[in-house]
């Protein structure tokens, strides 16, 4: 018997088979999740966006947690027009113009 013939009883074929088939698979799921989550992401920025721009203000904390959210999404791939939403937040007011921002000293 040869070395092929020995690996054949073995089942090696069958298992680097096998683990070629795994891997395509969880590429293709890999790439699914990751889509995936870029759409969540991109719906809850432009929620957040459409938001924040009709009440016309967003707080530190509040871009902290967008500016967050748009970090992650930037990373899984390109974005296109959120990223002039993304700059357009940004320059938002972190105050609603006139408003009391009330210091409670009074």
């Amino acid at each position: 018997m040869n070395v092929y013939q020995w690996l054949c009883v073995l089942g090696i074929p069958g298992m680097i088979a096998g683990l070629f088939a795994f891997i395509k698979v969880q590429i293709a799921t890999n790439k699914a999740i990751k889509l995936g989550l870029q759409a969540i992401l991109r719906d809850r920025l432009l929620q957040a966006y459409e938001f924040y721009a009709n009440r016309g203000y967003a707080d530190y904390d509040e871009k902290s947690n967008v500016r967050n959210l748009y970090d992650q999404y930037e990373i899984l791939g390109p974005n296109g027009i959120m990223e002039l939403k993304h700059q357009d937040f940004l320059h938002l007011p972190d105050h609603l113009a006139g408003a009391n921002n009330g210091g409670g000293n009074g």
